[in-house]
């Protein structure tokens, strides 16, 4: 019987298929002793599984390029950490084997990750994916994972992890389906970069039956259970609608009356330039340019390697604009030589600009390698910096850029309130913003961006965040300086009409949807997309905003 169920849409695009689900690990090992001198054998069985499973995340990191590439390390250095190994080794030395020792020190460390605020309850997903791996190791079973299957199928999990996620096979997997995560987590982030369709966030995902179809829209986040033939007929003619338009739309965006919107890509390294240029980004709106200092997190890269790496993302968009955010560390990407590691909450800690203005040495060697990589070449070069909360913060990182020398426009992301609320003051420091509308829901909200049971706080169509990025644009334009959205809410090609509509100036998003939101732009005249913003505003949730935007924008 036909029946529909609700999550978040976070990837575009209609998958069809049957149900087949996430494999899981043996997760709890036999509590047993061993003697004491069988203790030097067991721990070294422990450390070889746990150099085993880094190894091998580093290497699906290296297969899968991007953003998945960075993740995956950064759950290699989960796995190695010195202190949960340090835990592993004192358990085995009273008793446990060494596959018992894991789960418990894991396990462990799990229960504080859960209690110490909901940003780093975020990783609870990564960190119990890692135990699962050393732990399966050492027992001899099959690696939590994806299921072998010869025909294409809609994967169902409680979670994806990063692991999994990265190298799904998109001529296999047709779109995938989860019960947890939200629209900012891992998992949605490296869906929308690969161009499957998923739905996050969908309750009772997992106990939908192995081999039932269901067709799954990743843009309304609906998941349609036993398909009638009317339902697959009316999906097949709207995705055939969807294809036509995006056929059709080429060259940069634009509305349909010729108000400019220009289309950035978002990057985390130079892995992802390839697929920017092909969707025809007009340029990189977000370079996030963590995965350099994710390679080892004890030190800071040498400046010649941060040049190499510039260098060679800015040669890729000659007379392009590119968009560089300086090194965004702490909360789930905390770097032993920079973050503080007894924060209780780090998501509200010294994070972001916070940490760099703590560490100077390492913001002045990331902008001489800016200024370096620059050098001699015809590109528009902008640098920004995260977690600006007032215009002290915008005047450090505008000093901090000018005595490095950097030949480029300096500006600031907006991701925390105040920014908003004082964006005409910071902009007597610096020429542009940017706003990262993920952390500036998490931060308006009180809501963190990966915990799925809070996703209707995450929506971006809240009217409180789209007040934000209109008294934010609104501050630009009196300063005739720019004023870009580089979050996820970019992606959405509806929302990016009301952000036009709002008054930013850029739109930055995955490479997957810059066709998507082309077409959209391209049905629709600036006065349309302002009344769509304006009806937007004048509701009171996310889902009355998005239904006056689609009111106004179908003119019905």
């Amino acid at each position: 019987m036909e029946t529909t169920l609700r999550g978040v849409g976070v990837s575009h695009g209609v998958a069809v298929g049957q149900v087949r689900h996430m494999g899981t690990a043996a997760l709890e090992p036999p509590a047993k002793q061993v003697p004491a001198d069988e203790a030097p054998k067991e721990q070294a069985r422990a450390r070889r599984a746990v150099d085993a499973v880094a190894a091998d995340l580093v290497a699906r990191g290296n297969l899968a390029g991007g953003e998945a590439q960075a993740v995956l390390e950064a759950q290699a250095l989960m796995a190695q950490d010195p202190e949960l190994l340090a835990d592993v080794e004192r358990r085995i030395a009273v008793g446990s084997t060494a596959e018992r020792a894991v789960y418990d020190a894991l396990s462990a460390y799990r229960s504080l990750l859960a209690g110490a605020g909901e940003y780093l309850a975020g990783r609870v997903a990564d960190l119990d994916d890692v135990r699962n791996r050393i732990v399966a190791r050492l027992l001899g079973v099959p690696m939590p994972g994806v299921p072998d299957s010869d025909e294409p199928y809609v994967l169902i999990a409680r979670d994806l992890a990063p692991a999994d996620t990265a190298l799904l096979d998109p001529s296999l997997v047709l779109g995938f389906v989860t019960e947890e995560g939200g629209p900012t987590s891992h998992s949605a982030i490296l869906a929308r970069a690969m161009g499957v369709p998923a739905v996050v966030a969908l309750a009772g995902a997992t106990e939908l039956a192995e081999g039932v179809e269901i067709a799954v829209d990743g843009s309304s986040g609906e998941v349609f259970v036993e398909p009638g033939a009317e339902l697959r007929a009316r999906l097949a003619a709207e995705a055939e609608a969807r294809r036509a338009a995006l056929a059709g739309a080429t060259g940069p965006g634009a509305t349909s009356d010729g108000h400019r919107m220009p289309l950035l890509a978002n990057i985390g390294g130079p892995a992802d330039v390839a697929a920017a240029v092909e969707a025809g980004a007009e340029g990189v709106g977000l370079f996030r340019t963590e995965f350099l200092f994710l390679e080892d997190s004890a030190r800071a890269p040498s400046v010649e390697t941060q040049v190499a790496a510039y260098r060679e993302v800015l040669e890729a968009f000659p007379r392009g604009r590119v968009v560089v955010r300086v090194l965004d560390a702490g909360a789930d990407k905390p770097l032993d030589f920079l973050t503080p590691g007894d924060e209780p909450n780090p998501a509200l800690g010294v994070r972001g600009l916070r940490s760099l203005l703590k560490h100077p040495e390492v913001l002045r060697d990331q902008l001489r390698a800016l200024a370096q990589a620059s050098a001699g070449l015809p590109v528009h070069l902008e640098v920004m910096a995260p977690m600006v909360a007032d215009r002290a913060d915008a005047r450090a990182f505008a000093e901090a850029c000018r005595e490095a020398g950097l030949a480029a426009k300096f500006g600031v992301m907006v991701e925390v309130p105040s920014a908003a609320l004082r964006a005409r003051s910071i902009l007597q420091e610096v020429g542009f913003l940017s706003l990262g509308t993920n952390d500036l829901a998490q931060y308006t909200f009180a809501a963190d961006r990966q915990v799925g049971a809070l996703s209707r706080l995450q929506n971006p169509w809240h009217p409180a965040l789209l007040d934000l990025v209109a008294m934010s644009a609104e501050a630009a334009a009196a300063d005739s300086k720019s004023c870009g959205v580089c979050g996820e809410a970019a992606s959405d090609p509806l929302l990016a009409c009301v952000l036009t509509g709002l008054g930013v100036t850029s739109l930055s998003m995955g490479a997957a949807a810059i066709p998507y939101v082309r077409a959209a732009l391209a049905k629709h005249t600036l006065a349309q997309c302002e009344r769509a913003a304006a009806a937007a505003r004048a509701t009171d949730s996310a889902e009355e905003a998005r239904r006056a935007a689609q009111a106004v924008l179908s003119g019905e």
